[in-house]
């Protein structure tokens, strides 16, 4: 009897762990399941790349503000403009290609470069990015402390932000001509850098900066014998306050631009096909 009781004991006490070991085999496989489930779609609803039109437009809001700030700062120097280029440039040109210019994005647009959707949403992003440029740079002129008459007295003036000088009359074809010469300039120089080499590597930004110099320089030059600034750039002529809603004034800084952005583009593609042809 005391034999048939140990064997029926040791059958229960083996039977016993078998429901707790299945509890907790389901218990496991269910975390299992349902962690990675989460995981994907907290990844799925924060994945900012997911909008990749919507990263590329804030980084060219982002670059153009930062090219406008400049510009604004330094008076419109090309030194000052060329290394803020390169910067700007090195930081968003790989996830936008650094147009940073409405013209070199109408350009590109021309050349089937990039899409139309893509067009608009860069030239959006741009002018919001300059306009904000002067936003806040004004804010901070405006909260400069007034300057006394004794101040005044000894040559000392209030702070005031640059801002490009009007069009003299008569000279509008002038500023027009050097307008279209400098973004023909420019975006022949962008267009072959960044056939030449990758949207936002050091060939591209060097190419970028040492072209809008030069482009700045030459433009620069042949709007200052009549009293004008060459900008090269619809959005940066917002921050500068050269945009008026006058005929000349949009002619000048925002017609000219495009027009010459699309020729350089268009140079740039026609020499690269007659060398392939060549070669």
């Amino acid at each position: 009897m005391a034999t048939k009781k140990t064997a029926a004991s040791t059958k229960k006490s083996v039977k016993k762990p078998a429901p707790s070991v299945k509890k907790t085999s389901t218990k496991v496989t269910t975390v299992k399941a349902s962690a990675p489930a989460a995981a994907s779609s907290r990844a799925a609803r924060f994945r900012f790349t997911r909008a990749p039109l919507l990263t590329a437009s804030i980084a060219e809001f982002i670059g153009t503000f930062l090219l406008a700030t400049v510009v604004l700062a330094a008076s419109g120097q090309p030194l000052f403009v060329l290394f803020a280029v390169l910067a700007i440039v090195l930081v968003v040109g790989g996830v936008s290609g650094a147009h940073l210019n409405p013209a070199l994005t109408i350009g590109a647009l021309a050349t089937r470069r990039i899409s139309l959707t893509r067009a608009a949403g860069y030239v959006v992003a741009q002018v919001l990015g300059a306009l904000l440029a002067l936003v806040v740079l004004n804010a901070f002129v405006s909260a400069a402390p007034e300057v006394s008459q004794q101040a005044q007295a000894f040559g000392q003036s209030a702070p005031t932000l640059f801002s490009a000088p009007a069009i003299a009359d008569g000279k509008e074809w002038t500023v027009l001509a050097a307008e279209l010469l400098g973004s023909l300039v420019l975006a022949f120089g962008v267009a072959a850098g960044v056939r030449m080499s990758r949207a936002g590597d050091l060939t591209h930004a060097f190419a970028y900066g040492a072209t809008l110099y030069v482009a700045l320089l030459l433009a620069g030059t042949a709007a200052n014998y009549v009293g004008a600034a060459a900008v090269l750039n619809p959005a940066v002529a917002g921050s500068l306050q050269a945009l008026k809603f006058e005929l000349w004034p949009i002619l000048v800084y925002v017609v000219t631009p495009l027009v010459g952005g699309v020729l350089g583009f268009a140079l740039s593609d026609l020499l690269r096909s007659d060398a392939d042809v060549v070669a």
